[in-house]
């Protein structure tokens, strides 16, 4: 028997209108006859959901996680997997509204088996292209990943460094990350060990 509804609502854009799913989550909670805790997310960064992070915490045993459709929720097979698999260890039921998918009917378990082999088989792509890709590359002479710096460049950065830039006005200057400023000059602190 489920407490309450956790529903979770995201637009991508500020044109957008949340109306449309605010009002589907309120007539199925109403249908449903639960409460309903709404958590309202107006961004278009993938990474960055902090509601999202808000209704995942808020989420009890017994609750019902709710969405309008399930790409309001996750972009891929896989980060769909892994949220709803974190609501079935809190032992929270999980629905969208649109694509009928509802963990609280046996239809519905069975598709959540199924969208977990879909997300090894997408994981699997994933990592398939990219060996091929890195394959492909090798063969036409390139290797992955950034060119090296040279020793000379290298002193420069630490010339600029120690006469008070900053390593983010340097990393920028050079095109290159701050990590890698602190790592060069963190190579002439072992070398001269």
């Amino acid at each position: 028997m489920t407490n309450r509804i956790i529903g979770y609502v995201r637009v991508s854009t500020g044109g957008q209108d949340e109306a449309l799913q605010v009002d589907a989550l309120k007539r199925y909670a109403n249908e449903k006859g639960k409460s309903l805790v709404l958590y309202i997310e107006k961004v278009s960064s993938r990474k960055k959901r902090p509601q999202l992070n808000e209704a995942l915490k808020a989420m009890t045993k017994g609750d019902l996680f709710a969405v309008y459709k399930l790409d309001r929720l996750a972009r891929s097979t896989k980060e769909l997997y892994s949220l709803t698999e974190e609501m079935k260890e809190k032992e929270v039921e999980f629905v969208s509204i649109s694509d009928s998918f509802d963990t609280t009917t046996s239809t519905g378990k069975a598709m959540f088996g199924m969208l977990a082999v879909f997300a090894e088989f997408e994981r699997d792509i994933i990592s398939e292209r990219t060996r091929a890709g890195l394959e492909a590359a090798k063969r036409r002479g390139r290797t992955g990943g950034r060119p090296a710096i040279d020793e000379k460049t290298k002193r420069q950065i630490r010339k600029l460094f120690e006469a008070g830039e900053s390593a983010t006005d340097i990393a920028k200057e050079y095109g290159i990350g701050r990590s890698t400023i602190y790592k060069i000059l963190n190579e002439e602190k072992t070398a001269g060990k």
